[in-house]
């Protein structure tokens, strides 16, 4: 019985700067381990001196960690954050499949341009209307990861292919369960990749948003805190703790996607 022949990884990673090429999953590994390396390389031998070196980022976090409370003040971002995505998905996917209907097809193309607007213009707008506290900085975090996660399903709606829709006519489907099946069910791994791009927006606005109430803590506060006294490694300390929590953040979401979608990847060249 014939055996399947192994590619040699070094063999593979001959092809990184050709257009369109595959590499296998052991030069893809070799590949991204050079780049990390090269990337700490620069890091190390960095000639300016407003970038801070790794052991001091290293004693700044422990620092941080220890007499700071870095950790639960992640703790209350990352619960912050969680809320705000479970409930600007709700919102979006409810208003994005809505624009099934030609009503509501004008009010959400407006909402959508919300992401034109400043956060900073609007803070006195959302404190007037839902006061300060915990409140204010969901909604504000809500508002800015909303209208992006809105024009991008909306989109993704408006795109829908005419012979999909049209395949589920034949097939005796009254228009309602045509949302259902086409609109709803047939988009679901790309509301979920929608979801995974648009929660790092939640991560990026939380300086903005926890500043804004920075009696309430949070990792953004604290951030803020230590640029004021241009404390550079700790600034640097939680900017990369942040990157790695969304780091796990999108992979968790993708894990979820391939779960439940499993089909979603079938059809693409780069898997």
């Amino acid at each position: 019985m014939a055996t399947a022949q192994k590619i040699n990884p070094l063999k593979s990673i001959g092809k990184v700067f050709l257009p369109n090429a595959n590499l296998s999953s052991g030069a893809f590994q070799i590949l991204i381990l050079f780049q990390v390396a090269l990337a700490l390389l620069l890091w190390f031998n960095s000639p300016s001196k407003v970038i801070p070196r790794p052991g001091e980022v290293y004693e700044a976090w422990g620092n941080l960690w220890h007499n700071m409370g870095l950790g639960q003040e992640l703790l209350n971002s990352i619960g912050t954050n969680v809320k705000a995505l479970t409930i600007s998905t709700g919102i979006c996917l409810v208003l994005s499949y809505l624009t099934v209907m030609p009503f509501f097809r004008p009010i959400v193309q407006l909402l959508s341009k919300g992401r034109f607007l400043s956060m900073v213009g609007f803070t006195f707008v959302f404190t007037m209307m839902i006061g300060g506290g915990a409140e204010l900085k969901l909604s504000l975090l809500v508002f800015g990861m909303t209208v992006f996660f809105l024009t991008s399903m909306a989109a993704v709606v408006a795109e829908i292919p005419k012979e999909q829709m049209d395949y589920a006519r034949t097939l005796r489907m009254n228009e309602w369960k045509v949302v259902w099946e086409v609109v709803i069910l047939g988009t679901f791994d790309k509301a979920l990749e929608v979801m995974r791009q648009n929660a790092a927006i939640g991560w990026m606005m939380l300086t903005l948003v926890e500043g804004s109430q920075r009696s309430l803590g949070g990792v953004g506060a604290l951030l803020l805190n230590e640029q004021k006294h241009l404390k550079m490694p700790e600034v640097f300390a939680i900017q990369i703790t942040i990157l790695v929590l969304g780091l796990c953040q999108d992979f968790i979401l993708g894990l979820l996607r391939k779960f439940l979608c499993p089909y979603a990847s079938l059809s693409l060249e780069r898997k």
